[in-house]
């Protein structure tokens, strides 16, 4: 399996609609400008849906992704190694901030374990039904999976992917459940952005106190070693340092472009892995959005270097999806002021010939009004 194949499967958003969407835009009562950058969205989801004007956002979903990554066995979390499954079942109970949340916009969740390292039993069998591997390899030392796989992992994605298009979903907010994850993150970003490991290295969602920062640093900087020389295939990188989770990712958020199904990322598990895709498919990334900035360093690399620019900067750390979650309200009042907000009356004849200044009259009016 080549990722460099999804380039001619990947299209962009329509630009006869965009173009459509922004000439509709302008003949809207409230001035262009006024509304910021709802209005950009409003106009990149016309594109997407191809549809002028946009559709609301009906059946959105959150998609999480779960995996143990051996690399936590150094300490480079704030979170045991081996205890993703906790989160995972946490969720499931209710009992975490993407969960409230969930519950707040009614939206619903999805969990796909890709490589928990727990028994099977601990969870229901329509999460850990998917598992490609108990747990991924400590990345610095060793890979995080064979070439079966990675490849495996991936098509595990992409099956995902067209399942949730298949069955109506308008939108995905898409996160990850794991222990380690940010390490293997920072790692795939550092290699693509050409970055040194102390440049991408964060503290995660826990907050990892300072010796734990330089353990995660060192282990990156392990990490990478290994990396660069597997630089020129995707898939490959993805078995050396990637994990199960993030190659799933990977996989989903580039056959989510092919079916023209929006994305709204996370934090920098989510970025790394649409790095990976960008790399593959360039076109990918007109696809997604970006939901909030996380605070990670390498999160803020991988969001430059696709040219994507978060909805929200909130300090929200916690990830899990969260702050891709709290940014869909965003996008939803986007879609709906765009379909709903009147147009301008059209001028009459006689009424043309009063010029600019009455024109500039107008406006100057809806000002005061608002």
């Amino acid at each position: 399996m080549n990722l460099d194949d999804f380039s001619d499967l990947i299209e962009r958003p329509d630009g006869g609609v965009r173009r459509d969407a922004e000439e509709r835009r302008e003949r809207m009562a409230v001035p262009v400008g006024a509304l910021g950058r709802l209005d950009e969205l409003g106009e990149w989801l016309s594109a997407a849906q191809q549809s002028v004007p946009v559709k609301a956002i009906e059946q959105p979903r959150v998609v999480l992704f779960a995996g143990d990554h051996g690399v936590a066995e150094l300490g480079v979390s704030g979170r045991t190694a081996k205890t993703a499954h906790e989160l995972v079942r946490a969720t499931l109970d209710g009992a975490t901030p993407l969960a409230v949340l969930a519950r707040q916009f009614s939206v619903p969740v999805r969990i796909v374990d890709a490589g928990l390292d727990c028994d099977p039993e601990l969870l229901p069998e329509s999460v850990v039904r998917h598992r490609v591997r108990r747990g991924s390899g400590r990345i610095d030392i060793e890979d995080a999976l064979t070439a079966e796989e990675a490849e495996q992992a991936v098509r595990l994605g992409m099956a995902i992917a067209d399942e949730e298009a298949d069955s109506g979903t308008d939108l995905v907010v898409l996160g990850d459940l794991s222990v380690g994850g940010t390490t293997a993150a920072a790692t795939l970003v550092a290699a693509l952005c050409g970055t040194d490991a102390s440049v991408v290295t964060g503290r995660g969602g826990t907050g990892i106190d300072d010796l734990a920062w330089m353990r995660k640093c060192a282990a990156i900087r392990d990490s990478l070693r290994r990396a660069r020389p597997v630089l020129g295939d995707q898939m490959e990188l993805l078995a050396t340092v990637g994990g199960a989770d993030l190659a799933a990712m990977t996989g989903f958020l580039l056959q989510c472009a092919v079916r023209r199904l929006p994305v709204i990322l996370d934090g920098v598990v989510s970025s790394a892995c649409a790095l990976v895709g960008q790399r593959a498919a360039f076109r990918a990334p007109d696809w997604w959005l970006a939901g909030q900035a996380s605070g990670e360093p390498a999160q803020a690399k991988a969001l430059d270097r696709m040219a994507l620019n978060p909805l929200l900067d909130h300090g929200v750390i916690v990830g899990e999806g969260s702050g891709a979650l709290l940014a869909l309200p965003l996008v939803r009042a986007a879609a709906a002021l765009a379909a709903e907000l009147p147009e301008r009356e059209p001028v009459a004849e006689e009424e043309k010939d009063d010029g600019e200044e009455g024109a500039g009259e107008g406006a100057a009016a809806y000002g005061d009004a608002t």
